[in-house]
């Protein structure tokens, strides 16, 4: 029956009746709310849900109604099988703890996703990637030859049907031009607890100053640096004993859980853009 579970997702401006709206949508045509999350924004008025329906072996007699629905509403809205694997394409440098975890999960099946291929603009992990089975783009870039190695990567994109793009420690600065083109559909990890100690360098910039905790911020890309909508953030303790090395070793194992948590959440439908923030069902 999983593979008949269906994940409902909208947005639309807040006013009483949308729940009970959707439900009876879903309730007329006999299915079943398995999950239902949402959260109304108070500042914005703009409503948010997540719903987890079955069983259905086509979703096609939602159209009408969904579509009734949401001209009434003002709704944006998306059904997809819950079975649906999103294709994901992960760049990365030189760099490689996040993208070994995301290759590790994916392959044992703990993040429901393809990754049909992997970019870089170095060759390090060329063999990483055959060893996984995924194709490996080694695309070099230089300041002369950014606006050429990114309209590569468009190219990569469209031509690979690509749905997310997971920079796993890429270094270097998006356009705007991708940016734009990819809105809300490249996750970034940050090696630190933003907005705090942005740029190159945080754990050494933590550790001048002392800090008791270390953390990692997964957040959407855009065109301002480090600051788009912020996904997820964990913590670490440290303490003064610990040498700037050791800093960056345990925020290694941070970075790797957050920026897992926020695919696996974009994937399974649960993160909404809400204007420079998000909201998650987690």
């Amino acid at each position: 029956m999983a593979s008949q579970d269906h994940i409902l997702t909208l947005s639309c401006p807040d006013k009483a009746g949308i729940v009970h709206s959707v439900t009876g949508v879903l309730a007329k045509l006999g299915l079943t709310v398995l999950d239902l999350q949402q959260f109304s924004d108070p500042d914005l008025k703009k409503f948010f849900m997540r719903v987890h329906f079955g069983h259905a072996d086509s979703t096609s007699q939602l159209q009408a109604p969904f579509g009734d629905l949401a001209k009434d509403l003002e709704m944006d809205y998306q059904i997809v099988p819950k079975a649906h694997k999103p294709r994901v394409m992960i760049m990365v440098s030189k760099i490689g703890h996040c993208l070994n975890d995301l290759l590790f999960r994916q392959k044992t099946g703990q993040l429901n996703i393809e990754i049909p291929l992997i970019v870089s603009n170095h060759p390090e992990f060329e063999g990483l990637a055959k060893s996984y089975g995924v194709a490996f783009h080694h695309l070099p870039v230089t300041k002369d030859t950014k606006a050429e190695q990114e309209s590569r990567i468009l190219d990569l994109i469209k031509e690979q049907q690509i749905d997310l793009v997971v920079l796993a420690r890429y270094m270097q600065i998006i356009s705007p031009r991708l940016c734009a083109e990819m809105s809300g559909r490249i996750i970034n990890i940050h090696h630190s607890f933003l907005p705090s100690f942005k740029g190159a360098k945080p754990y050494h910039q933590a550790y001048d100053r002392g800090v008791k905790i270390i953390g990692a911020t997964a957040h959407f890309v855009t065109a301002d640096l480090d600051e788009g909508p912020i996904i997820e953030q964990r913590v670490a303790r440290v303490d003064h004993s610990m040498s700037p090395k050791e800093l960056l070793d345990e925020g290694s194992n941070v970075e790797t859980q957050v920026l897992a948590a926020a695919v696996k959440w974009w994937a399974e439908k649960r993160v909404f853009l809400n204007g420079h923030k998000t909201v998650v069902f987690n």
